[in-house]
């Protein structure tokens, strides 16, 4: 009996409101990291949106399966790369940034490297999906946002 109260009691605290919120920061820096880096060897040293000319060329050639031409690609990649991790981190439109990382896994899926779904891109779905289906969590502005601007807070603001 003791042994089945201390498994009931760690799952307990495993399902916790501050274990999940933990959990959730911890995967948003992950998968934000993941395209971040990604991002960053697409740019000119230092800067976020100049893309290098190796960049261009390797979506015109390597990436020439994406239906987009190359520069736009390039470009959407690059903005996409740095700017839904900065969501991801902050914890600021959480389940659109994660959506929108989720689509771009699927485009470089189908139409750039379509054998790495088991090592790579299985594992980046799933990082998205917990996002889009769990949200933020606690620790985010989405959460912030969400109680500031919750319908109960403003019947009580217009009480006073």
């Amino acid at each position: 009996m003791k042994i089945e109260s201390l498994y009931r009691r760690a799952i307990a605290w495993l399902q916790s409101f501050w274990v999940e919120s933990l959990v959730l920061l911890f995967v948003r820096v992950v998968f934000a990291g993941i395209f971040w880096r990604s991002g960053e060897t697409k740019v000119v040293a230092g800067t976020w949106f100049s893309v290098t000319q190796e960049t261009y060329g390797l979506f015109a050639t390597d990436f020439s399966g994406v239906p987009l031409p190359p520069q736009f690609a390039a470009n959407l990649s690059n903005a996409a790369e740095h700017i839904f991790p900065m969501l991801l981190v902050l914890g600021v439109a959480t389940r659109f940034s994660a959506a929108g990382l989720l689509v771009m896994t699927l485009v470089i899926q189908v139409f750039v490297f379509p054998d790495a779904w088991w090592p790579t891109h299985s594992l980046w779905v799933a990082l998205a999906l917990v996002l889009i289906t769990r949200g933020a969590g606690f620790f985010s502005l989405d959460a912030v946002l969400t109680t500031y601007l919750s319908p109960r807070r403003h019947r009580l603001l217009a009480r006073t």
